[in-house]
């Protein structure tokens, strides 16, 4: 296949998935369309917002429009690493001798959203660090792979709501976007009321799978990045610098060349 027919199916794919995503979810187009960027790009995404705005619902639609695995936490003061990643717990074979064996947790899945992952500690917040840069966790001394592709899907309330904890930087700095989700309009909400309170139910067929997303992964890293948008994402790894919020030497690379791999869609909404 040439280079023109895999981009006219990639762009193809990606409108289609957004078109399944929009059967449910009302307005936030613009968010939606920076969640698939953060998806196809390898990056994960954060999205900030009031509870009650859609959040959840848009990851899960998503996840619905996917051929992939999907694993949903609850994060709650409460949390324990454990029961992200996983923990060894003793079992008995048939022949009455014990051993450890390891439990996966929910973290071993294609899409894993953490919902309110403000509302746990840091100490649980830590348990995603490994996960989401390495794509892999190591317990009691074993590294174990994740699924590919991998890709978490946060939501949190804003910091000022009760009972949260701020995400530490190098939390922050696993996420390729930090969405702003905001109220919908009077026009959008009237629609959102006319579609939940009929008994008709949107159906949202599985358009992609996993091979389809690592395929169009690689896609994008061989599209060669025009050297002003490779200014501009330095630059605003740079201006973070002079600013006093500089991120850490070894990532500071990493972060521009993930922002110029989505850069090609850029907008007021996300945070970059």
């Amino acid at each position: 296949m040439s280079q023109d027919s895999r981009v006219r199916t990639f762009v193809a794919a990606f409108e289609g998935l957004r078109a399944e995503v929009e059967k449910v979810i009302v307005g936030h187009r613009e968010v939606i369309t920076h969640v698939l960027t953060g998806m196809f790009a390898g990056g994960h995404v954060l999205l900030e917002g009031v509870p009650g705005l859609g959040k959840t619902l848009l990851i899960k639609t998503l996840s619905e429009g996917l051929d992939l695995s999907f694993s949903r936490i609850q994060f709650t003061p409460d949390l324990m690493p454990a029961d992200i990643i996983g923990t060894n717990i003793i079992v008995e074979d048939a022949d009455g001798r014990k051993h450890f064996q390891f439990q996966q947790g929910p973290i071993f899945a294609h899409i894993l959203l953490a919902d309110e992952i403000n509302r746990a500690t840091p100490k649980t917040q830590s348990a995603l660090l490994e996960g989401m840069q390495e794509s892999a966790v190591t317990v009691g001394g074993a590294t174990r792979p994740l699924p590919a592709p991998f890709f978490v899907l946060a939501t949190q309330n804003p910091i000022e709501m009760e009972g949260t904890y701020p995400l530490p930087e190098a939390q922050l700095d696993r996420f390729l976007f930090k969405l702003r989700v905001r109220y919908p309009q009077i026009e959008e909400l009237n629609s959102i009321i006319d579609r939940t309170t009929q008994s008709r139910t949107a159906t949202v067929n599985r358009v992609l799978g996993g091979p389809d997303v690592l395929s169009f992964r690689e896609l994008i890293r061989e599209v060669p990045i025009a050297s002003h948008v490779r200014d501009f994402a330095s630059a605003i790894v740079m201006a973070r610098t002079r600013s006093g919020r500089r991120p850490p030497t070894s990532r500071a690379a990493s972060c521009a060349m993930a922002r110029a791999r989505a850069a090609p869609r850029p907008s007021s909404s996300a945070r970059r």
